[in-house]
């Protein structure tokens, strides 16, 4: 796409609300400090900030990544982090690893609650969404006929954890269908609403559906929960860090998210929330002396685990910080909206994801007519090395796409074409 035309759009979509000049430093491995009094749409349009982020990752020349949902690669300040821990470990493994950085977790809760908006004594460090939500889902008390409300587009593997339990206990499951894309919040509240009962005592509610990226009304479904006087357990792993907010805002009682998805930490990271009054009413899932106390610690006894990973986090955090927020959510969203836009209108193509800005961000699922995703995805790598996640799941059929903050505009080009082209010929 030429130069113009990518001007025009950032027009169209207000990101050029302001000219700024920004001194180059793409090359510089500095951060511009001077970039952080921008307001989002300004630094929007700042081609040498952005520049300046996609220089900071390592990521391939050779291969697009358009899985960013799957897991995200790291900036190289947060591999060197990585790597820097470990040679440390390396060189007396039980001294450095115990004595030294396992002294680190504090600061580092300290710095995660920041960033959550919540006390650091709510903040768990664990490995990923599935390890903390499946903490609350086997250590909560819960009995037979208790009924348990979730949705089919929730994740396998929390879905699978409640399933356990109504095998195991006697819950009952309450499973909604949503029908997606959705672009009325109160159509999702009502759809749970029909559901609750006297004997509802959770919503398990997914903020973004990894599926397609739809992102749920989880404050009205939070309070729809707490005045049937039930709780909220919050899948977050595709909101954190790509979704502006704080945890407590949304009224969860406990959230988890994989810190490697959209903060690029460090693979297998992750962070477990859980509101005060409600950590002693879920059991540690390891052992633990005091396993029904109120001490979110309780939680971090997993023995002994990669320290080198968990202390990179910092990296990660002030990377995220550095962009800032808001600036990133909107980047994101500009990203899925210049493409999109873009193959709108090609003959056969079907979006699974809502267009709303209030309702998705970054991720979004389409397919083409007449074609099967796994041979649509497969064209899209072969043929101009566009890596993407085929998805085929419940009543869900489509390639998901997910840039991320690196991603250029050359790339989201080289995806316009190949899919305009695919259709012509299919």
């Amino acid at each position: 796409m030429e130069k113009n035309d990518r001007r025009n759009f950032l027009k169209q979509t207000g990101a050029l609300a302001a000219a700024f000049s920004i001194p180059g430093f793409a090359m510089s491995g500095q951060f511009p400090g001077a970039t952080s009094s921008l307001t989002p749409p300004a630094s929007l349009s700042d081609d040498d900030f952005w520049s300046w982020v996609r220089d900071s990752y390592t990521t391939s020349s050779t291969i697009i990544n358009f899985n960013n949902g799957g897991v995200s690669p790291q900036p190289k300040v947060v591999q060197d982090a990585h790597e820097r821990y470990l040679r440390l470990c390396n060189e007396a493994p039980s001294y450095y690893m115990w004595r030294i950085l396992d002294q680190g977790r504090e600061s580092l809760r300290m710095k995660l609650a920041g960033l959550s908006g919540c006390s650091p004594d709510e903040i768990a460090i664990n490995r990923n969404s599935t390890e903390g939500l499946n903490t609350v889902i086997f250590g909560l008390d819960l009995k037979a006929g208790d009924e348990i409300i979730l949705t089919l587009q929730d994740y396998p593997n929390m879905m699978n954890a409640w399933k356990q339990r109504e095998k195991r206990d006697g819950v009952v499951l309450k499973i909604i269908d949503l029908k997606l894309p959705a672009d009325d919040d109160d159509e999702i509240v009502e759809a749970f609403r029909k559901q609750i009962s006297p004997r509802t005592r959770i919503l398990m509610v997914t903020h973004v559906i990894n599926w397609t990226g739809q992102i749920l009304p989880v404050k009205k479904l939070a309070d729809l929960a707490h005045s049937n006087g039930a709780d909220i357990i919050v899948d977050g792993a595709h909101s954190f860090a790509q979704l502006d907010f704080k945890i407590p805002d949304l009224g969860a009682d406990y959230f988890g998210t994989s810190l490697h998805k959209w903060l690029s930490a460090p693979f297998g990271s992750g962070m477990l929330y859980i509101r005060k009054e409600k950590i002693s009413k879920v059991w540690a899932l390891l052992s633990n002396n005091i396993p029904d106390g109120n001490d979110i610690r309780k939680f971090e006894t997993l023995g002994t685990r990669s320290f080198a990973s968990e202390m990179a986090i910092a990296q990660a955090v002030d990377f995220h910080l550095a962009i800032g927020s808001r600036r990133k959510l909107e980047r994101l969203r500009l990203l899925k909206s210049y493409w999109t836009e873009k193959v709108k209108n090609v003959p056969g193509i079907h979006f699974s994801t809502t267009m709303q800005p209030a309702r998705s961000c970054a991720i979004c699922t389409f397919s083409l007519q007449g074609m099967t995703v796994s041979d649509l995805e497969i064209r899209l790598l072969e043929k101009y090395k566009i890596h993407t996640s085929p998805i085929v799941y419940e009543n869900i059929n489509g390639v998901r796409i997910t840039p991320n903050v690196y991603t250029s505009f050359d790339e989201l080009d080289r995806l316009v074409s190949g899919i305009h082209e695919i259709a012509a010929k299919k």
